[in-house]
């Protein structure tokens, strides 16, 4: 693994972005501002842009992603350059392990696994009752079934936390705050995730939990699933509970609540805070970043794939 990483940056304001010369540029009526182009490993565009086919070659020169959130934070879509570094033999194991009912099976176990055993260690709920109804059921639907019902007791548990109200899960749009942070945190997991699966041989449209589908690059999903507790739900009561984030940071219409731009700019921060924080990983003998953690996950995937390693997902309580 290439452990060389250039920084992520995260577009905030309503501007343009080009090149300029050998260094992304971007500008509006109150910021110029330059990055060179080798300090770039992905960009998360939360604003209106304007930007030309210009830019878009020269960042697939590169091999730099771009995402894209609109206004209410909503994941638009990705700018996902020809990839570097493609197996033609992992593709076909991944294509096995889908056709593969048992195969396919336990990936999409294990990644509910490591969602529902990091989401326990939050908010103190006992997973074994879930854990070993999933070690049971056969079919796909079941799996995300035991999933649903056991995020349904974290959601609960998330309203007395924070002393938000959340009523139930409502996505396009939110209903309320709580709503808005959760499915705004998770665009930006799901994006990040598919920013590390760019930079390995996986195949992002191949996944196991999720169907696959022609408009989405479902792997991300998959396993956005295992890092969704660690990245969104410890952010969000993190952020509410030190007042970081409050209810003047939403606007909220008749129907919908969406962060304001102050919010995005909160939430973004501290996201990447989290991204770039470092933890001591046993198996390595050394501290890596959050951000390593995900790439360290694919490359386990890829290790279960290749029949070298079995795959077991993330305990993050583990490592603390």
């Amino acid at each position: 693994m290439n452990s060389a990483m250039g920084k992520v940056y995260y577009i905030l304001s309503d501007g343009r972005l080009s090149r300029k010369e050998n260094t992304v540029y971007f500008e509006n009526g109150k910021v110029k501002k330059t990055i060179p182009i080798e300090n770039i490993d992905e960009l998360f565009v939360v604003s209106e842009l304007y930007l030309n086919t210009k830019l878009l070659k020269f960042l697939a020169q590169w091999g730099i992603p771009i995402h894209f959130f609109n206004y209410y934070g909503y994941y638009v879509g990705s700018f996902y350059p020809r990839e570097k570094h493609v197996s033609g033999y992992l593709c076909i194991k991944q294509a096995e392990h889908y056709l593969d009912r048992k195969k396919r099976l336990y990936l999409a176990k294990a990644f509910v696994i490591g969602a529902i055993v990091n989401l326990s260690q939050i908010y103190e709920l006992e997973p074994g009752k879930h854990l070993n109804r999933l070690s049971k059921v056969e079919q796909i639907e079941e799996v995300m079934n035991v999933e649903a019902d056991f995020r349904k007791k974290c959601y609960e548990k998330l309203e007395d936390i924070t002393g938000f109200p959340f009523e139930k899960r409502t996505r396009r749009p939110p209903q309320n705050p709580l709503n808005a942070l959760i499915s705004f945190g998770n665009s930006l997991v799901y994006a990040k995730v598919l920013g590390e699966i760019y930079y390995t041989p996986l195949n992002p449209t191949i996944s196991y939990l999720h169907e696959p589908s022609t408009k989405r690059f479902s792997l991300s999903l998959d396993v956005a699933e295992v890092f969704k507790p660690i990245f969104v739900d410890r952010l969000i009561i993190k952020l509410i509970k030190n007042k970081k984030i409050t209810e003047e940071h939403f606007r909220e219409d008749f129907a919908s609540a969406y962060l304001n731009e102050e919010g995005r700019k909160v939430f973004v921060s501290e996201f990447n805070n989290l991204l770039e924080k470092t933890i001591s990983y046993r198996k390595l003998k050394r501290k890596v970043s959050h951000r390593t953690l995900i790439r360290l996950e694919l490359y386990k995937l890829i290790k279960h794939l290749l029949g070298e390693e079995v795959y077991i997902p993330l305990n993050y309580g583990s490592l603390l």
